[in-house]
């Protein structure tokens, strides 16, 4: 009894552990046989039907967004919810996304599913480089896709919109955290979609690939605890991430929520698209 009791913890303690927001190719390659996992390429189709993970369903983040107004912003619950659910995805599944490599798309994927109510999501560290490198199959063949139901539950204290940042920004604690590059922040960049180039006026700059290594695997929690303490950025804030769309955002979001713990955080969907729409917004 003592030996099957010590076995169940140890399978608790690694799940837990699988699914800290981050898992490595090693423990993705075990789940993949079990058949206890969703994976999803968060590619670009094109890239998607040149060769995937083995099993693979394609989600880009793209798909997801509204047809008309402000760029990238999110459809409803239930449009996304519909998309997930043809993809084979619940909000019980066990869910891991992976990109090229830096994981902006991936990140973006990763706060969407979390927004919307999925219960078990982490990022392939080091995308699909850290698979082939530990020789995982590849292919190039589309994955049959048995359609279900994904129930969005969205939670509202994930996500801000352009009212709560303009209500919240300046208060003693709140950080407003923009992860674009310092040329972008600083308005010296050569972004064609913003006319009125800085950023919102009370933001911060901590750029988003700072959480990663140069392989573009992501940084050790010793490393990333240092790396927001050192900005002022700490856990007893709330910290609302804004990037140009946002897409940028979820990689950070992951490390803040899933890594470190940071019990308050949300992602500002309009992102600085909409805030630079409008000429009433002062912009730094």
């Amino acid at each position: 009894m003592k030996k099957i009791f010590g076995i169940l913890v140890i399978l608790v303690i690694t799940s837990q552990l699988i699914f800290a927001g981050i898992i490595s190719a090693k423990d993705l390659a075990k789940l993949a046989k079990s058949g206890d996992v969703v994976i999803v390429s968060a590619r670009q189709t094109s890239d998607y039907s040149k060769k995937h993970i083995k099993g693979a369903v394609n989600i880009f983040h793209k798909d997801l967004y509204q047809k008309d107004g402000i760029s990238a912003m999110l459809k409803s619950a239930d449009e996304i919810a519909k998309i997930f659910g043809e993809k084979g995805i619940t909000e019980n599944s066990k869910i891991v996304i992976y990109d090229n490599g830096k994981g902006k798309f991936a990140g973006r994927l990763y706060w969407i599913f979390d927004y919307l109510g999925a219960k078990d999501v982490s990022i392939l560290d080091g995308h699909i480089k850290s698979w082939q490198k530990a020789r995982k199959p590849v292919t190039p063949k589309a994955t049959e896709i048995t359609a279900a139901t994904f129930i969005a539950s969205p939670d509202e204290n994930k996500i801000a919109d352009i009212d709560y940042v303009k209500a919240n920004k300046d208060k003693d604690n709140v950080i407003l955290l923009d992860v674009r590059s310092a040329d972008e922040f600083n308005g010296v960049d050569e972004d064609k979609n913003i006319s009125r180039k800085g950023h919102i006026p009370g933001a911060i700059n901590l750029e988003y690939n700072n959480v990663l290594n140069e392989d573009e695997t992501l940084k050790t929690k010793e490393q990333l605890a240092k790396l927001f303490n050192d900005a002022g950025i700490t856990s007893d804030k709330e910290i609302i991430l804004y990037c140009a769309s946002s897409v940028r955002a979820g990689i950070v979001y992951m490390v803040l929520t899933s890594i470190l713990d940071y019990p308050n955080v949300r992602v500002y969907d309009g992102a600085y698209y909409e805030w630079n729409a409008s000429e009433s917004n002062p912009v730094e």
